[in-house]
């Protein structure tokens, strides 16, 4: 029965890909490859008056100052959805448009999607309110709320001319391969001290706009503390953060002018995390196939190594465990659906 569960995600992962796929070849050609580094964003100015572009552009509100919208202190008690004072261009950066940045280019062609947190198929809006629980530590916007529909409707504005299927370059962050060692939390804080507290705060409670319970966000953003991401987050995970913060900090660096070394943004990650901030509750029941959980997810239940190996590292040798379990689990689904269970 385990083996069955766990071989589940396998099984929709490999039916959403084939349909994805099947809908964006032609002719015996490839799937089309989009490179974000080079792909034009959409011009926002350019799009014609109406009750759609105002919907775009309200979306586009919403990334830049989400915490005017729906945060904590804004009046209206019934559209405080999002529990800290972050936007969502706090990570998603230059509005969702900067490649490696986690863009929203293209986000539009891939959904819906199986997603391994939930081991079933998502929608577009079901992963908005995944960022909105867990970096915003919020509660779900419905999904026919205004504020949905706009999101959503400047995602699809983003994604104009990118096919169904298609292979995308620059999305997400940049899949560097982790430094085969643990994480260094010590050094790290050395490295925030000279290359991020001028902006972050050595406390790591950012730069606020105003004050307290104005509404009005912050001017850099809080990396620890209660008004920042919680513990469900993805960037509280070690090697998603390095990956991030390699290609976009300090303010300037990019995928290609890189300001810090693998080594510095690996060990400044580890330090980031290892502060104080909000718990998400309920975290045994993310990534429910198991065998497709992230290797440094920061929570049990641990497969393949200690809980100390699964926060700080080294994370090769795990993912070297988990491409394993992977290969075992796709051979005992073959041998069942062949009827040649393995014993």
């Amino acid at each position: 029965m385990r083996s069955r569960k766990l071989t589940l995600g396998l099984s929709l992962l490999t039916f959403v890909s084939s349909l994805a796929l099947a809908g964006s070849v032609r002719s015996g050609e490839g799937p089309p490859r989009i490179d974000l580094t080079r792909h034009p964003v959409p011009d926002i100015a350019k799009l014609q008056p109406g009750p759609l572009a105002d919907l775009i552009r309200f979306g586009r509100e919403l990334v830049e100052r989400t915490y005017a919208h729906i945060g904590p202190e804004v009046a209206d008690p019934a559209k405080r959805y999002t529990g800290n004072n972050l936007a969502c261009a706090s990570c998603h950066l230059e509005a969702g448009t900067k490649p490696y940045a986690m863009p929203f280019v293209g986000v539009a062609a891939t959904f819906p999607q199986y997603r391994a947190r939930e081991d079933d198929i998502s929608s577009i809006e079901d992963r908005v309110n995944g960022c909105i629980q867990r970096s915003m530590n919020g509660r779900p916007l419905p999904h026919e709320s205004r504020e949905m529909k706009a999101f959503v409707a400047y995602f699809t504005f983003l994604s104009s001319g990118i096919p169904i299927g298609a292979t995308i370059h620059g999305s997400g962050v940049e899949m560097v391969r982790m430094p085969n060692r643990r994480a260094d939390p010590e050094a790290g804080a050395r490295v925030y001290a000279e290359k991020c507290a001028s902006c972050h705060g050595e406390d790591g409670r950012g730069i606020r706009v105003g004050e307290a319970g104005d509404a009005q966000g912050y001017a850099v953003p809080p990396l620890w503390g209660p008004d920042t991401y919680n513990t469900g987050a993805g960037m509280h995970r070690v090697a998603m953060a390095t990956r991030f913060i390699l290609a976009n900090m300090p303010s300037g660096a990019s995928h290609d002018a890189k300001q810090l070394t693998l080594d510095e943004a690996y060990d400044v990650a580890a330090y980031i995390n290892s502060q104080p901030r909000p718990e998400k509750a309920g975290l045994e029941n993310d990534f429910p196939a198991r065998w497709n959980k992230p290797v440094d997810a920061l929570f049990p239940p641990y497969l393949l190594g200690t809980p100390d190996q699964h926060k700080y590292g080294p994370f090769p040798p795990l993912v070297e465990k988990q491409r394993q379990l992977r290969e075992e689990l796709l051979e005992y689904a073959r041998r069942e659906r062949a009827g040649r269970p393995m014993n």
